[in-house]
């Protein structure tokens, strides 16, 4: 089964409404070539999900900026100051999520669990309109799990399967969304044919990869 497309070749994947996971942390593991693929066709009514918003003029933020997200759920918005500006304006709908609950939670979502419990959040504006459990006389939040339509990832070496390293910092969310979408991409910085990345330095089996796109596409 090839795998290998060209960026204008997966531009049917993206759909208006639809929600997506993506890597990241601040920027840093985002597949920014997805995202200018993402703006350049104006894609609306987004539900993005991830660590964060990034920056206005970097990353998944821009998306943001560009008026084409409708749903935030991450666990902090504070760097990028037009998810705040849109959210106090009613334009954006923010959920905030404690980030180990919302890594979780999306962990509960590939795996196919039913719900997480977490203390985090218990007494908090986090609780409100939640189920809670109490268990050796302790009271637990249940938290239910996510996935998406699609999840957009960053690689940093790419077997032709799929199978994904990712170097340094840059693995942060990347591993565990690409569990819990029903479609996965991933924006390779180098691919390389199967058998000659190191099965022990695999991250993201191949399995879970439908489609990959290089970084920087040959002239």
């Amino acid at each position: 089964m090839n795998k290998l497309f060209r960026l204008d070749e997966i531009k049917h994947l993206f759909k208006d409404g639809m929600s997506i996971l993506f890597g990241g942390f601040l920027g840093c593991g985002t597949p920014h070539k997805i995202v200018d693929l993402l703006i350049e066709q104006n894609i609306k009514d987004l539900t993005i999900i991830g660590n964060d918003t990034s920056y206005v003029n970097y990353g998944i933020g821009r998306l943001v900026a560009n008026g084409q997200v409708k749903k935030v759920i991450a666990s902090h918005i504070g760097t990028n100051p037009e998810t705040g500006r849109l959210m106090n304006e009613g334009k954006v709908e923010v959920e905030l999520v404690p980030q180990g609950t919302l890594i979780e939670r999306i962990r509960a979502g590939g795996a196919g669990l039913g719900a997480v419990i977490t203390p985090t959040g218990v007494g908090t504006i986090v609780a409100s309109g939640k189920q809670t459990l109490v268990i050796n006389n302790k009271e637990y939040l249940v938290e239910l799990p996510i996935k998406a339509d699609l999840a957009i990832i960053k690689g940093s070496i790419v077997d032709e399967f799929g199978n994904t390293f990712y170097k340094g910092t840059t693995k942060n969310f990347n591993p565990i969304i690409a569990t819990a979408a029903e479609t996965v991409i991933v924006e390779a910085e180098n691919i390389v044919k199967v058998g000659e990345l190191d099965p022990d330095h695999v991250h993201t089996p191949g399995v879970f990869v439908d489609y990959i796109v290089k970084e920087v596409e040959e002239a």
